[in-house]
């Protein structure tokens, strides 16, 4: 019995080291076209190993569709750039039927596959598109399917929606409902560079320096590691903690703190819970541990948690943002007793 234990331990060593090997492969070419922004640059490639979706929120200029193209070419997957416009209507992104003429003189249909039939979709400038096609998109987000007609394509693994918006611009804008936002693993905020990073980006940008990225992962080497990260088991003590940061975003749970019940319409379903054991998983392997521990959840509670999270008329008002309420929850949650 001992000897299969350590074997099944040095399969589990194996696998967290190649993860490692993987995600420090692709964040270091992400990292020659990309000047800081650490942070981010992990949470991108946390949801893509994780097998979610990525909301990226930031001022224009700051590079989120240089990030996600140059992680296509680090990974070497297919790749489509959709910039949504509020005339894109759901046939642009999905696919079409088109009439084509035949050899033989004559015409029939052919279906012709929209950007969305891709493994790394960069959907810019989200939030400008109508709910009819943003539906379109939560189909695929969802369901890993698109509907045109009677048709329906399966899409391939892996499939990743990377999408960006601009927070202060809202003219001919649509914001993205509670169901959509849900359906994204990860929200991370792209903040302005530091001093010291502008001067790299000014040297790589109005240089004469050709940066080169080079493939170093698969398509199936990604669907490999997201195997991976499914089998990292979790302890019932962190189960039980997830749970209990879930709770406390809910107005009137069991573990919600007062600032809670007074600044929140809706807390988070079910679906944060997976969100957070998913992403704790990634940061248990990118540590070198084999099982996931109360800290890795708290460490991802709020790029998990903050887009999940619908503030009230009085939270609106007073200007609350969501991060500093999943901090207040984090902090006012107690890890459960280790269970013997």
């Amino acid at each position: 019995m001992s000897s299969e234990l350590e074997i099944a331990a040095n399969a589990a060593r194996e696998d967290a080291a190649k993860f490692n090997r993987v995600f420090d492969n692709i964040g270091g070419q992400i990292r020659q076209m990309m000047v800081g922004q650490s942070d981010v640059i992990e949470g991108v490639l946390t949801a893509l190993l994780a097998g979610g979706h990525v909301l990226l929120e930031g001022v224009p200029g700051l590079g989120k569709t240089m990030l996600v193209r140059t992680l296509s070419e680090a990974v070497d997957l297919k790749f489509s750039r959709i910039q949504f416009t509020p005339d894109m209507m759901p046939a642009d992104i999905q696919g079409t039927a088109v009439l084509m003429e035949t050899d033989g003189g004559g015409h029939q249909l052919t279906f012709q596959e929209g950007p969305l039939v891709s493994s790394l979709v960069l959907a810019d400038e989200i939030n400008r598109a109508t709910p009819k096609t943003q539906s379109a998109l939560l189909e695929a987000m969802q369901e890993k399917q698109i509907t045109v007609g009677r048709r329906t394509i399966r899409l391939e693994e892996p499939f990743c929606v990377m999408a960006t918006q601009n927070p202060i611009e809202q003219e001919g804008t649509y914001p993205l409902p509670e169901a959509q936002l849900d359906r994204f693993l990860l929200k991370l905020i792209v903040g302005y560079p530091e001093e010291r990073d502008y001067h790299a980006i000014l040297d790589r940008t109005t240089g004469d320096t050709d940066v080169k990225v080079v493939p170093v992962s698969s398509g199936e080497e990604i669907v490999e590691m997201r195997r991976t990260v499914r089998s990292v088991p979790v302890p019932e003590q962190a189960k039980s903690y997830a749970i209990r940061l879930i709770m406390g975003t809910q107005p009137g749970g069991k573990y919600a703190p007062k600032i809670v019940s007074e600044y929140l319409a809706l807390g988070s379903s079910p679906r944060g819970a997976q969100g957070l054991l998913l992403a704790a998983k990634v940061r248990a392997l990118l540590d070198g541990r084999y099982a996931v521990s109360v800290d890795d959840i708290r460490d991802v509670s709020v790029p998990v948690l903050r887009h999940r999270l619908v503030l009230n008329f009085y939270g609106q008002s007073e200007n609350v943002s969501t991060d500093e309420i999943v901090n207040e929850v984090v902090s006012a949650a107690k890890a459960p007793h280790r269970v013997a």
